[in-house]
């Protein structure tokens, strides 16, 4: 089986259930990765972010991880989505208040499906964003560069990660984030 290059993770979560919190959610996510044989390379800290699209729900607590794993691309999503599942994540609302979201970021430098539907989803004007969503996976993740969210826990583990079609460094992204958007990101 070929062995894929790392893999970066985003974690969110802005609902409790019986099992915790957000933050144990999150924590509980890492483990059902590890036990199903995804190496933790590397966690970020934890952040509290306003939840997105703004009014959609309680304020996130969000992180990202930098993974090693056997499993191709659509497989690793597979597991991200089968944890997701078991710990009380329902698809009802696009970008709705949700337990635990776990967003395949990017592996390694792979681009999927191709250069040109990746930078398509990249470039959809913001109504559209919320409005369409792909039949399929495309890595990097489309919306990456603009959320804030994602980006400051990934300058924790993944600075220099560099997008195989911008060309930007994560550390490049964050700093051209607004200044009010990463303000209200506060680790926890």
């Amino acid at each position: 089986m070929q062995k894929y290059k790392f893999a970066l993770i985003a974690l969110g979560g802005n609902l409790p259930t019986e099992a915790g919190d957000p933050a144990e959610l999150l924590r509980a996510a890492l483990r059902d990765m590890a036990a199903a044989g995804c190496v933790l390379v590397a966690v970020s800290r934890f952040f509290a972010t306003p939840a997105y699209p703004p009014g959609s729900g309680p304020d996130f607590v969000n992180a990202a991880a930098v993974v090693s794993s056997d499993l191709a691309p659509g497989a690793l999503l597979d597991l991200l989505h089968e944890i997701e599942a078991r710990h009380g994540r329902e698809r009802l609302q696009r970008w709705g208040a949700r337990t635990l979201d776990l967003d395949l970021l990017a592996v390694g430098d792979t681009v999927l499906p191709d250069a040109q539907t990746q930078d398509h989803w990249r470039a959809l004007a913001p109504e559209a964003q919320q409005a369409l969503a792909p039949d399929r996976l495309i890595l990097p993740h489309p919306r990456l560069q603009d959320r804030g969210f994602v980006l400051v826990p990934l300058m924790d583990v993944a600075p220099l990660w560099t997008h195989p079609r911008t060309g930007n460094t994560v550390a490049a992204m964050v700093q051209a984030l607004p200044e009010e958007d990463k303000a209200a990101i506060r680790p926890l």
